[in-house]
C-alpha cells in the first residue's frame, strides 16, 4: 500500500527537522570585519534592536554584539552565538570570543559590532589597547551552539505588555543553533491556534490575547513545533518571566 498524503508530510517533517542542525553546523571560518560600541560598563545595551532589554546587557557575561541585517535576519538571527577571532596573530588570541546577538549593527563593511568587553577579549594580553586604537579589526567567525548551563528556555512577557490587552513575549536563554521563527497561541472559544506578529527583533506580540492560562506552540527553525500547555499564567504581568523547563539543541 502506498503512504497517504499525511504519511508523506510526516516523513518530510522529519527530513526537514534534521536539517537545521545540519544547516548551521559551521566548521569553517568566514573572514570579515568587527568594530565596537562604547557603554558606561562595557557591558551590553539594554536598548538593543532585539528587545531584550536588561537581558541584552548581561547575557554571556556583557559578552554580546550587534550583526550586519545579513546576520540579523529580520530578527530571526537575535540569540544567536558566534565564535569571533581577530586576524592579526601578533596582537590577537588564537580563540577568540563567543558572543550572542542582542543588537543590529554595522559599519565600516562590518559584521559585528561588539560590546566593549567582548572586543577587549580578542586581545592577547597586554594588546587590547592597540586593536581599540585601530578602531575596527579583520576577523573570522563561525556559528557555534549557545549554552546556558542551568538554565532552560524561558519565555518573558516583555515590559512593553498591558494586561489584558496587549500581550508581548521574548525567548530567553535559548540554547542550541535553532531559531524561532514563528509562536502562537490558543484560543479555546475559537478552538484554532492564533499567530503572534513578529514585533522586532525577538519581541512576538498580540492584541487582546486569549484570557486564563496560555497554551503556548512555537515553532524551531522553520519546521518543528513546541507546545507548551499554561505556559503562561491567567493572571500574567509584563517583566515576569516562565520556565519552559526544555532546551534546544
Amino acid at each position: 500500500m502506498g503512504l497517504t498524503l499525511d504519511s508523506h508530510i510526516s516523513l518530510l517533517c522529519v527530513i526537514v527537522i534534521l536539517l537545521p542542525s545540519l544547516c548551521f553546523s559551521q566548521d569553517s571560518y568566514v573572514s570579515s570585519r568587527a568594530t565596537y560600541y562604547g557603554s558606561p560598563d562595557c557591558l551590553g545595551t539594554p536598548t538593543g534592536a532585539c528587545g531584550y532589554k536588561e537581558y541584552g546587557s548581561t547575557v554571556n557575561g556583557g559578552e554580546v554584539t550587534g550583526v550586519s541585517y545579513k546576520l540579523f535576519k529580520n530578527g530571526t538571527g537575535c540569540g544567536a552565538c558566534y565564535q569571533v577571532r581577530c586576524k592579526y596573530s601578533k596582537h590577537c588570541s588564537e580563540d577568540g570570543i563567543k558572543v550572542v546577538v542582542t543588537d543590529h549593527g554595522e559599519g565600516d563593511n562590518t559584521d559585528f559590532v561588539l560590546s566593549a568587553r567582548a572586543y577587549n577579549k580578542l586581545a592577547l594580553q597586554g594588546q587590547a589597547e592597540i586593536l581599540f586604537s585601530y578602531g575596527v579589526v579583520d576577523v573570522e567567525y563561525k556559528r557555534i551552539s549557545c549554552q546556558y548551563p542551568g538554565y532552560n528556555l524561558m519565555f518573558k512577557v516583555h515590559e512593553h505588555s498591558r494586561f489584558p490587552h496587549y500581550l508581548a513575549l521574548v525567548a530567553i536563554y535559548q540554547a542550541g543553533v535553532s531559531e524561532i521563527t514563528a509562536v502562537e497561541l490558543w484560543q479555546e472559544d475559537c478552538q484554532e491556534w492564533r499567530g503572534m506578529r513578529r514585533a522586532y527583533g525577538a519581541v512576538w506580540d498580540m492584541p487582546n490575547p486569549p484570557q486564563g492560562a496560555i497554551n503556548l506552540r512555537f515553532q524551531v527553525s522553520g519546521s518543528k513545533w513546541v507546545q507548551l500547555k499554561s505556559l503562561i499564567p491567567s493572571e500574567w504581568k509584563a517583566g515576569a518571566t516562565y520556565n519552559t523547563a526544555i532546551q534546544l539543541d
